[in-house]
């Protein structure tokens, strides 16, 4: 199976950052990681537990994506508040800093697999975020570096 073209630059650039940041994330001393804060009062630790959700719950809407209903209702982990509760239910903050680096960056290689496999005739199926928002695969995928980036650009500030 040949992988989505226009997904090939996703693709590369998600494997660029996990290679760029795994060696930075790594060096980083442990009060940095636990002690300094962004505008949503989410620490190192917390932002990359997010990247983590984010990177399992894009896993989870492309494979079902898939197979269900178009368009499809899934939870979305984002909205009203919902993905704090997934950081504090998940207590990233107390995680092994070394255990969240390496589930950050296997949880994104998973993620390139899946993604590789992804369909050509999916990829309008749409994914209702909200009553008034609905994402399409080939949006979900492409945009998937954008967030990717916006929040390793936060950790970058707090460095």
């Amino acid at each position: 199976m040949n992988m989505i073209k226009e997904f090939e630059p996703v693709v590369r650039e998600i494997m660029s950052r996990i290679t760029e940041w795994e060696p930075i994330l790594s060096a980083l001393p442990a009060n940095t990681i636990s002690m300094k804060r962004n505008s949503q009062n989410r620490t190192i630790k917390q932002i990359l537990g997010h990247l983590i959700d984010s990177a399992s719950n894009n896993n989870h809407r492309i494979v079902h994506l898939h197979y269900r209903e178009n368009p499809m209702s899934f939870p979305n982990y984002a909205t009203e508040g919902n993905n704090d509760r997934w950081i504090a239910i998940q207590n990233y903050q107390e995680e092994d800093w070394q255990n969240l680096i390496h589930l950050w960056k296997y949880m994104n290689l998973h993620l390139v697999h899946v993604i590789r496999q992804a369909r050509s005739e999916k990829l309008d199926n749409e994914w209702v975020a909200s009553p008034d928002r609905r994402i399409s695969l080939r949006s979900m995928v492409s945009d998937y570096l954008h967030h990717l980036d916006l929040h390793l650009n936060e950790i970058s500030g707090l460095m």
